[in-house]
């Protein structure tokens, strides 16, 4: 059987592989064993005997108070139960003997059995403390907050690695000197150890200064130091899943911003025959490394269409710097090669995959998984299999019915509606016979009539913003999505989210007070919902969807306060690309506009939902995305909204 690189989902791949004569082959790259499961071999000895000493120690406490109540009850008679006479206590006969130092015998033992348990506990707490792995860290490519709190965390290594550069390059000064010193004498052709100076210097250079060099006491200081600085931020670094994430955050904003693999490694976000979407002040781009992993989490998902578009990207870096090492590196060429061979192959493509493979062996001729591999394709080709691949399609991971009008709504440059609707369209001072907006009326913004959508601009101040930023910062957690009845995290919602009472701050109270004012509806409880806030991540996104529920399974009837009939989402963050509110159906886009309201009705006004208002939350191009919602149910507004006389509204 023929190998490839090993992936993570490799059941649909396996059984192609097998039909085909193939199997997938060890890891090209795999992390360095860090002995953790051998030193677990090693303790589960000791924790089972911790267990089995606890159980005993129970089970010592139990007879040491069984003792001590047969010994009160008797001690007054001074008879005690006797231990070679007795079969059952209710029939045993009772006579002064040494049964009653039996009984103080059990009892102490019972104490020390409940120290022994209490202390066989609390060292297996401990053991556990340190060798389980410490929780993983809250999600970090899911909101941007935390992007920038792992800013803060590379900030304090690095403090820690100029403290440890500083450090080594005085000890290595220190070194350069001895070894200047001792070379100085090899080169001196006057310097014999005739003299017996110089003989003594040799001898006791070889039996201490060299051990003490090569040993150092302060380069092994230095380097705990160091590895003390990453113990310090451990549980704050992102972990694996952050790191896919990523990963996939930039293959969605190259699908979604139909944006070239090489131009986005490059640092360009760019369209074909499209000025940039985005241009950032400082150039930055993608190692050969950083696009393998990139390509490699598509591999493993067997996303071939992006894992050849990345991989073919991180060999063509790794062949332009192809001798170089850079410590920071965990892949080569040949992994890149082996890997986007093995994509060529799945995908149908032999005569390439065959081509990617020679190349490979002639970096690494002994290897004789890829060796056979070679000899597999030439065969397959000599069938006439794979002759012509088909091109790749794009996979649609989370089934997206929309996802042509969705993506091109998010292209489109400031989310201009068509020509004709503009007519109707107006702009206005709105009081709505609020005297909360006598003094300073609402700007509103007719977005459009069908569904209605409007806009209200400088709806917070920017003070406003970053208290209700700052409110529900710590209490930020991963956004989840309704599932039947369940809520659960999806990859089509990548945000972080925390809901805050009106409670919370006076800023909240008196923002309920003004959309209230606004909108005419009834915000008191159980009537509208707490304000969720809500921080987008790396790529952060939510796919079309409804914020009225189409089931009445729903979690939303639980407030038992009917559907959501409207839904106002305020903007309290500005953004350099990308992130528009994409109205699928209606075929419009509003885009974000900082300390604005975007208002319109889920419902119609017969109750039904209005599927015209299936929106979306484009991914975030460039830019920390905040946003406030605050969703109104139904129940409450009846006079305030009341039905039309025509059934069909």
């Amino acid at each position: 059987m023929q190998d490839g690189p090993k992936h993570g989902t490799s059941h649909s791949i396996l059984a192609l592989c097998f039909e085909r004569g193939l199997s997938a082959p060890f890891p090209p790259v795999s992390p360095p064993d860090t002995g953790a499961a051998a030193g677990a071999r090693r303790t589960l000895g000791a924790l089972g005997a911790l267990v089995v000493f606890g159980l005993l120690g129970a089970r010592g406490v139990l007879l040491g108070l069984e003792g001590r109540w047969r010994y009160r009850g008797y001690r007054e008679h001074w008879r005690c139960w006797d231990w070679r006479h007795c079969g059952n206590f209710e029939h045993c006969e009772l006579s002064p003997c040494g049964g009653l130092w039996a009984l103080e015998v059990l009892g102490v033992l019972g104490a020390l059995g409940a120290l022994a348990a209490l202390g066989a506990l609390g060292v297996l707490g401990a053991l556990l403390a340190l060798l389980l792995p410490p929780p993983a860290p809250a999600e970090t490519f899911s909101a941007m907050l935390s992007v920038r709190g792992a800013l803060g965390t590379e900030r304090r290594l690095l403090r820690r690695l100029r403290s440890y550069l500083r450090d080594e390059s005085s000890r290595l000064r220190r070194l350069r000197r001895f070894y200047e010193k001792v070379q100085a004498l090899h080169q001196d052709p006057e310097a014999s150890v005739d003299n017996p100076l110089l003989a003594f210097s040799l001898i006791k250079r070889l039996n201490s200064d060299w051990p003490n060099v090569i040993y150092s006491d302060e380069a092994t200081r230095n380097t705990q130091a160091l590895h003390a600085g990453l113990r310090e931020v451990e549980q704050e670094l992102p972990g694996t899943e952050d790191l896919d994430g990523a990963a996939r955050a930039l293959m969605r904003l190259q699908d979604v911003y139909a944006l070239n693999v090489k131009g986005l490694a490059n640092g360009v976000f760019q369209r074909a025959g499209h000025p940039p979407l985005y241009s950032p002040s400082q150039h930055v781009s993608l190692s050969a490394d950083d696009c393998f992993h990139v390509g490699k989490v598509a591999y493993d998902a067997g996303d071939y269409y992006h894992s050849i578009a990345w991989l073919e990207e991180a060999v063509s870096l790794f062949r332009l710097s192809y001798g170089s090492w850079n410590l920071e590196d965990r892949s080569s060429l040949e992994d890149a090669l082996d890997h986007l061979a093995f994509s060529y192959f799945m995908a149908g493509n032999i005569s390439h995959a065959l081509s990617l493979s020679r190349e490979f062996l002639r970096y690494d001729p002994s290897n004789q998984r890829v060796s056979r591999n070679v000899a597999k394709y030439k065969k397959l080709l000599e069938m006439g299999t794979g002759a012509s691949a088909s091109p790749l399609q794009r996979p649609n991971s989370t089934r997206l019915q929309s996802r042509d009008a969705y993506e091109e709504l998010c292209q489109r440059p400031r989310g201009q509606p068509a020509s004709d609707t503009l007519l109707y369209l107006s702009c206005s001072y709105e009081t709505n016979s609020s005297p909360h907006l006598l003094l300073q009326p609402a700007k509103k913004e007719m977005v459009r009539i069908q569904p209605y959508v409007a806009l209200y601009h400088d709806f917070i101040t920017d003070a406003e913003a970053e208290t209700i930023k700052g409110l529900a910062g710590p209490w930020l957690q991963r956004s989840v999505v309704a599932s039947g009845e369940k809520q659960q995290k999806a990859e089509y919602r990548i945000s972080k989210s925390a809901w805050l009472k009106d409670t919370a701050d006076p800023v909240v109270r008196a923002l309920d007070r003004r959309i209230a004012a606004v909108t005419g509806l009834d915000l008191r409880p159980p009537y509208a919902e707490y304000l969720q806030v809500v921080n987008y991540g790396l790529g952060g996104h939510y796919e079309p969807h409804f914020d009225h529920a189409t089931s009445t399974k729903s979690p939303l009837y639980r407030m038992k306060s009917g559907n959501r009939i409207a839904t106002i989402m305020i903007y309290l963050s500005a953004v350099e690309a990308g992130g528009s509110t994409a109205f699928i159906y209606a075929n419009f886009s509003v885009p974000v506009q900082k300390n604005a309201a975007l208002f319109w009705w889920n419902l119609r006004r017969n109750g039904n939902g209005d599927g015209d208002t299936l929106h979306a939350g484009c991914p975030v191009l460039a830019g920390d995305k905040w946003v406030a919602n605050k969703w109104i149910h139904e129940h409450g507004q009846e006079f305030r909204r009341p039905c039309s006389a025509d059934p069909q509204d």
